[in-house]
Formats: C-alpha cells, sequence, structure tokens
C-alpha cells in the first residue's frame, strides 16, 4: 500500500490591502451617486435607492476586517469599483502563474524537494483568467517541472478536491511527486457595487507538494489517512461568466456575470450538508471529534466556521483549535483552510490529528484527514 503525505506548504501574500472602512467610504460615495442619478425613478417607486454599507455590518456579517489585491487601482474609486488590471501580453507571464509560482517555490523549499522533481502541477481554484493554455503548464513552463499539468475547478473546494486527485495520482503510479497551487485572484469577480457581497473576497495563492510517504525528506510532512468529497447541485452561490456572455451583447455585463450568492438559503442547506459529511467520514476511519488537535476550516464565514466548530466538538472550544485567519485575509477562496495549515501547524507532534476541510458552491465539500509523521 503506497502512503501519501503532504510534505510543504505555501504562502504569497499579495502587494496590497483593503480595510473595510476603506471600502464602505468607497461605496457609500458610490451610493450617493447612484441615488443622485437615478432620484426621479427613486422618488417614482420604479427604483429602489441603495443604503450605506458600515464597518460595523460587515464584521458583524462574516468576521472580516480586511483583504488582499493583487490591484488596488480603480477598486475604490465609486465610478469605477474593480481593479485594473491592465490587459498582458501573451509572451509575459500571467498574474495567476506569478501568484502561484510564488507560493510553489515556498511549498518546495519547505518540502525540500526541487521543481524538476514534480511529475505533476494541478492549478486549482474557483477562477482561472483565461481558459487554456492552462495556468497549470505555464507555471510548469517557467518552473521546469516534469511530467503534466492541468487546472482544476471546483469553486471553494478546489484545494481540497485537487489534493485528493494528487493522492489518488499518486496512488495510481502516474506521478510520485504533485505540486498543488492555488492562485486565487477573486478581486476581478467581485461585485464592490453590491452591500451584501462587496467586503467578502481577497486575493492571495497557496500551495502544497503532495508525495509518496517513502520519498519525503523533511520533518514538516504529515500522512493524508483518509479523503472524503462530495457535490450536490445548487444555485445558491453562483458566477455566470464565461465565454458564451459575448454572444449576448445587451446582458453581458450584468450583475450575475460576477458572484452572487443567497446568503441564508446557504447557511440553511449547506451546514447541515457539512456535518454530516463529517460525522460519516469520522464513523468510517472510526475517528472522534475531539481526537483532533486542530481543524483548519474553509474561511468563508465566521459564523459558520463556529456554527461547524461548536456542532464538532461543542460550545468550550479554544481558538487556536480551529484558527480563523479571514479577518485578516477574507474569503479567498479555495486558499482559506489551506493558509490556516500553512500559518497552523508547525506546533503538530508525531501522531497529532489535524482536519483539512473546505466547502462552498457546487455544493461541494472536501475534507482530508492528516497524522503529523
Amino acid at each position: 500500500m503506497i502512503k501519501v503525505v503532504i510534505s510543504g506548504s505555501g504562502l504569497f501574500v499579495p502587494p496590497y490591502s483593503v480595510s473595510n472602512q476603506e471600502l464602505v467610504e468607497s461605496y457609500n460615495s458610490f451610493v450617493d451617486l447612484y441615488n443622485q442619478q437615478h432620484a426621479a425613478l427613486i422618488d417614482s417607486g420604479e427604483k429602489a435607492a441603495l443604503v450605506y454599507s458600515t464597518s460595523e455590518f460587515i464584521e458583524k456579517a462574516s468576521g472580516i476586517k480586511s483583504r488582499y489585491v493583487m490591484v488596488k487601482e480603480g477598486i475604490l474609486d465609486p465610478n469605477i469599483m474593480m481593479p485594473l488590471i491592465s490587459d498582458q501580453p501573451s509572451e509575459e507571464l500571467s498574474l495567476q502563474a506569478s501568484m502561484g509560482i510564488a507560493a510553489a517555490k515556498d511549498a518546495l523549499a519547505q518540502a525540500q524537494v526541487n521543481a524538476e522533481d514534480i511529475d505533476l502541477i494541478i492549478v486549482a481554484c474557483a477562477y482561472t483568467q483565461r481558459a487554456y493554455p492552462a495556468i497549470a503548464i505555464e507555471i510548469q513552463q517557467a518552473l521546469g517541472t516534469k511530467g503534466f499539468a492541468y487546472d482544476m475547478l471546483v469553486a471553494c473546494s478546489s484545494a481540497t478536491f485537487a489534493i485528493v486527485s494528487a493522492m489518488n495520482a499518486i496512488k495510481g503510479g502516474t506521478a510520485n511527486r504533485v505540486l498543488v497551487i492555488n492562485p486565487e485572484l477573486t478581486s476581478p469577480q467581485s461585485n464592490f457595487k453590491d452591500r451584501d457581497s462587496h467586503f467578502i473576497f481577497g486575493d492571495v495563492a497557496t500551495a502544497v507538494v503532495v508525495e509518496r510517504q517513502d520519498l519525503a525528506q523533511t520533518e514538516h510532512a504529515f500522512n493524508i489517512l483518509s479523503t472524503s468529497c462530495m457535490t450536490d447541485y445548487s444555485n445558491n452561490i453562483r458566477s455566470n461568466f464565461g465565454f458564451v456572455n459575448r454572444c449576448d451583447p445587451e446582458n453581458s455585463a450584468t450583475a450575475d456575470k460576477l458572484f452572487h450568492q443567497q446568503g441564508r438559503k446557504v447557511f440553511k442547506e449547506l451546514l447541515p450538508m457539512i456535518y454530516q459529511h463529517l460525522d460519516n467520514q469520522f464513523a468510517d476511519e472510526q475517528i472522534k471529534p475531539e481526537e483532533f488537535k486542530r481543524l483548519w476550516l474553509h474561511q468563508a464565514n465566521i459564523n459558520m466556521n463556529m456554527f461547524v466548530v461548536k456542532k464538532l466538538l461543542g460550545d468550550d472550544v479554544e481558538p487556536q483549535t480551529a484558527p480563523i485567519v479571514l479577518d485578516e485575509f477574507a474569503n479567498t477562496a479555495s486558499a482559506g483552510s489551506v493558509i490556516a495549515f500553512n500559518k497552523y501547524s508547525d506546533d503538530f507532534e508525531t501522531g497529532d490529528l489535524g482536519l483539512l476541510c473546505s466547502f462552498g458552491a457546487g455544493y461541494s465539500i472536501g475534507s482530508i484527514v492528516l497524522e503529523k509523521c
């Protein structure tokens, strides 16, 4: 039986930070402009006036205090409200590839692995900036890895699903070492004109090295003991952006082409699925939740995280048991749980158990039980 480990992780933090207060001031200026522009229709009842946002509302609703972005220019301009990312020549390294490479080098260094030792690269994230050639193949060329590479999109569960795919490739004999990279460039898909979602996302990149246990050379390695993935179709978290949009010019730039969700439905429907999914996995593996030293959970919303933690472990849970990083990073799609793993795993000793879990659009849930080697 081939055993598989995560032997290194990496984190790339973008150069710019945006606070809640900055976002609120920008959004409220946009509200003033919108309401002035549509005053007649608002007075007649044909349109509803937009209302202000506040930092207090954002933090209470989400736990988010700030977020990182690759490009800050344009986001806070009430006449623009999006990052002004210039079109790049095809010969230049793409923005996502540059993010992914930075995180990948970090992970390779921790795993004490050279790029040429990698057989497979999987770029797994919520969005890729183009359909083809794959961002993963671009990174493969830039890093000088061997074998093959591909992109995969499973929204906020992309990282855990990709780790499972990496493990399966190793157990199936098609690779010995896999680099899983999550270059989450979410800001271009954020609707900064929407009060309910303008604060949710941030940019970041994470990476992990997944390899055969007998090849691992580092003290950072964690055995992959158990994996479980599931999906269940829902429209409650959705983005309709795609190449077909150009075929309907009148609707090609409407708000549904950006991230949008029905938050209450997501909370009501997805949370029971998460803890039922985990209950089933733990029962199959004969593991009790209290045996875990740490839960590295998806970082979408602090209220969702606390609900899952309390359902599994009860009310008296120490903060370090399920660390929160979304206050600084916001929702970074699939990268959130990997950020938590990267920042809060150094204190593990041999035999300690941890749970890496992500969930989101699809619906999708991916969970991985790890044991410190």
